[in-house]
């Protein structure tokens, strides 16, 4: 039990309940003067709306599987078993015969189609767990790294990986391993797994590898898999698996791959009380003039218009606030909203079908300006200006500014 004690003592205090759905959530500040300003410090301010993020269940249940995860791996590391895998993990280096004695702590995957959110909730709770960049304990051979992310390489390279784990355990922890290996003429691929065991064993608490649907379409695909299984078998660190559906029926082919495939599956939001909570959060982040009420009907509409995908939704909020501005349309209504849909989002036509009927079109007072390309482009004008001058009042550096602006208003300017 002292022991026990001892191992959450290293870790951050593990949050339930409204405390954590306030440290996991982000709300970026906002004034509504905003809408006083100008057209280039408005569309400045828009892109704060991506950093908007309200958890969910899903951002809750991810949570509590890391931070269980992350606990059984550092409880591994004081057994004895520990020493004796350190030992057998030098024999694999030697190229002799060793053996697995730790065993993994837990391996598990987390599968949902990209857009609905699964990686900003891994981002946001490895923030959580990672409170003190590194774990420190004079029990422990050295430094451990509590959470570490690395990307399945696009052709799923054993060894690509292995070096990839290196490569980032020396960016945290200041070492050496990642050139050390890549130099010396006796890296095989299973001298490097019993090395990276030994550095998993010493240094990481949570292995997280990002992409794994790469492994689906590669010939190296089950070669890579088995690998981690080595790897958790002789380091007793915890895996997880991060991916889309597409992975799924690759794991079913074996039992052996099914079991190490168990874990967190999601799908896009239903029309529910979260989906209408989130819509509300982001309807405050308005820069447009005119601020509309969002009624039962703009919800729905952008529901089926995004079908639950939280990216879509923030980028169709995004992108009609956008276009209102440069239009001087100045709106978020359904008018601009069905043209952003129609104009910007139309290369997901073919994956979302909305099924709204005619029921949306009615009520419409205004119809969105025709904008010719001289308009635009004297508009623009205008704007550029604008925004030079914040850059040259030391508000903004011209990187910043870039980077903030949407691809698809630099495309426009630039056509001009």
């Amino acid at each position: 039990m002292l022991q026990e004690n001892k191992i959450i003592e290293l870790l951050p205090q593990v949050l339930s309940g409204d405390r954590l759905i306030e440290e996991l959530g982000y709300l970026p500040a906002y004034n509504e003067t905003i809408i006083e300003q100008s057209q280039a410090s408005r569309l400045l301010a828009l892109s704060d709306i991506y950093r908007v993020y309200v958890p969910s269940e899903m951002s809750i249940e991810i949570y509590n599987k890391l931070y269980l995860a992350l606990l059984l791996s550092i409880k591994k590391k004081f057994t004895a078993a520990a020493v004796k895998q350190r030992y057998e993990n030098a024999k694999m280096i030697k190229r002799m015969d060793s053996v697995g004695i730790i065993g993994g702590s837990d391996s598990f995957t987390i599968i949902g189609s990209s857009g609905i959110g699964k990686s900003s909730a891994i981002e946001k709770s490895i923030g959580l767990l990672t409170e003190n960049a590194i774990i420190q304990d004079d029990e422990l051979i050295g430094n451990v790294i509590p959470c570490l992310v690395v990307q399945c390489p696009f052709d799923s390279s054993v060894k690509s990986l292995l070096l990839e784990i290196l490569r980032k355990t020396d960016e945290v922890l200041e070492t050496n391993y990642y050139e050390s290996a890549k130099k010396s003429r006796y890296t095989t691929t299973d001298v490097l797994i019993g090395s990276v065991s030994t550095i998993a064993l010493n240094h990481i608490g949570l292995l997280i590898v990002d992409e794994i649907q790469n492994v689906v379409n590669s010939k190296n695909g089950k070669s890579l898999i088995g690998s981690l299984t080595q790897l958790i078998n002789n380091s007793g660190i915890s895996i997880c698996m991060v991916g889309t559906p597409e992975s799924v029926p690759f794991f079913e082919q074996a039992m052996q791959l099914a079991r190490r495939s168990v874990g967190l599956r999601y799908e896009a939001m239903e029309y529910g009380d979260y989906f209408k909570f989130l819509c509300q959060v982001l309807w405050q982040y308005q820069y447009v003039k005119e601020c509309v009420e969002l009624t039962e009907e703009v919800m729905y509409w952008l529901y089926e218009h995004c079908r639950g995908v939280v990216s879509i939704l923030i980028t169709l909020l995004h992108d009609s606030q956008e276009m209102a501005i440069m239009s001087g349309y100045d709106t978020l209504d359904l008018t601009i909203l069905e043209e952003t849909y129609k104009s910007r989002l139309s290369m997901l036509h073919g994956y979302i079908k909305p099924n709204m009927g005619a029921k949306a079109s009615q009520k419409r007072k205004k119809r969105l300006p025709e904008i010719s390309s001289e308009i635009l482009c004297i508009e623009n004008e205008s704007l550029i200006s604008d925004l030079s001058t914040i850059v040259k009042q030391g508000a903004m550096d011209i990187d910043e500014m870039i980077n903030r602006m949407n691809v698809a208003f630099m495309v426009e300017v630039i056509a001009c």
